[in-house]
């Protein structure tokens, strides 16, 4: 499947499966960037740590990242299957996700949208040839909200248990490496439970625990860093923006703003979805990070929240910057050239931009070649 972020894609071989996989994922998500964009503005502007703390305006945070979001994902994902009906009918099956999970479950919106969209077609092409005319309507309607409303319940009853069973396992795999000093290799776990939205599990319910435990004997954990570290989400972005698909680099600046300064890091995870490779830059820039901090010893007072270069400015104890600032600015430089060798340093994107010109060309072809020809007649006739 093409779309304005990535080119059509040949071929049966595991390659193109993923890449048709990363084309999928990034139309449900990259039509949407702008209000992923809108939530992380109102989000470092007025939560409580943000620039201009307002309660009133703050209140809008929650219901845009748990609710509004997943939902427009679903939505898009839907009609990518099955127009306006499987639009409607993923947004609903949507909800359910959203209410059985209680986080933001945008691979749930992901799976369940285009799902439900799905089976709405099948069911549709089963009803086409057999609805008597003058109740076409009127079966539509029924089918889709059975089948909404079915999505829906299946949402609330299958996928909560399913969240919680990853998210358990994924702290007790962190847990493990604490307790084995191995936390580089924690980023294998961190770095796609965040890009999942996991992060705020992750951070809060299994790191920042530990953490304050850690910070009341010694004073410091470096157990703060692990998830929040911004480095890898802004070498993700910069690569984006030198080498990424042309269509995407004018989004990719404020991109950069709202994460690394805001610290709103849910802002990046939509351009690793779009090309699932990319998970592998933010895991090394990641691991490189906190080895970073073990060398130099770093660590910081509290959970710094929102996670942006000035929350470790905030929370770094006296005389602990230089361990601090090396770990992120180590972590960006190698997500940065990790993420630039994946995207080809801008060589694939050269390529997209040549398929989609060789893409139009054979969609002219048919019309030259449908003019009528005409022959000389022969000379003396």
């Amino acid at each position: 499947m093409a779309t304005a972020y990535t080119p059509t894609v040949t071929g049966t071989g595991v390659k193109a499966q993923i890449q048709r996989l990363g084309g999928y994922l990034a139309g449900m998500v990259m039509p949407n960037i702008g209000a992923f964009i809108a939530w992380g503005l109102i989000t470092a502007l007025f939560i409580p740590t943000g620039w201009l703390p307002d309660k009133q305006f703050a209140a809008l945070v929650d219901p845009i990242i748990t609710l509004l979001l997943p939902v427009l994902i679903g939505y898009t994902g839907g009609r990518m299957v099955h127009g306006q009906r499987g639009a409607v009918v993923g947004a609903v099956a949507t909800v359910g996700v959203v209410v059985g999970a209680k986080i933001p479950m945008f691979l749930g919106a992901m799976i369940l949208g285009p799902l439900a969209a799905y089976v709405l077609k099948k069911v549709d092409e089963f009803t086409a040839e057999r609805t008597k005319a003058g109740f076409e309507m009127l079966v539509d309607n029924f089918t889709a909200g059975i089948i909404g409303g079915a999505a829906a319940l299946f949402g609330v009853w299958g996928v909560a248990p399913i969240v919680r069973n990853v998210t358990t396992a994924a702290g007790h795999g962190v847990t493990w490496l604490i307790n084995h000093h191995l936390l580089p290799f924690a980023s294998v776990l961190i770095e796609p439970a965040k890009v999942l939205f996991l992060n705020n599990a992750v951070n809060h319910g299994v790191l920042g625990p530990l953490g304050v435990a850690e910070a009341a004997r010694h004073g410091k954990s470096i157990l703060f860093m692990l998830e929040s570290n911004p480095g890898p989400g802004l070498g993700v972005l910069v690569a984006y923006l030198l080498f990424g698909p042309k269509t995407l680099r004018p989004s990719v600046p404020a991109a950069i703003i709202i994460q690394f300064l805001g610290g709103i890091h849910e802002i990046y995870f939509p351009y690793i979805l779009m090309k699932p490779r990319m998970i592998l830059a933010s895991i090394a820039g990641g691991a490189a990070g906190i080895g970073t901090f073990m060398i130099t010893g770093a660590g910081l007072v509290a959970t710094p929240s929102p996670g942006s270069i000035f929350a470790y400015a905030a929370e770094t104890p006296k005389g602990g910057w230089f361990g601090v600032f090396a770990g992120v600015l180590v972590a960006a430089g190698v997500s940065f050239a990790v993420g630039s060798l994946l995207l080809g340093f801008g060589r694939f994107a050269e390529k997209e931009a040549d398929a989609e010109a060789d893409d139009g060309a054979v969609n002219e072809t048919p019309q030259e070649t449908a003019q009528p020809t005409t022959h000389p007649e022969p000379q003396g006739a």
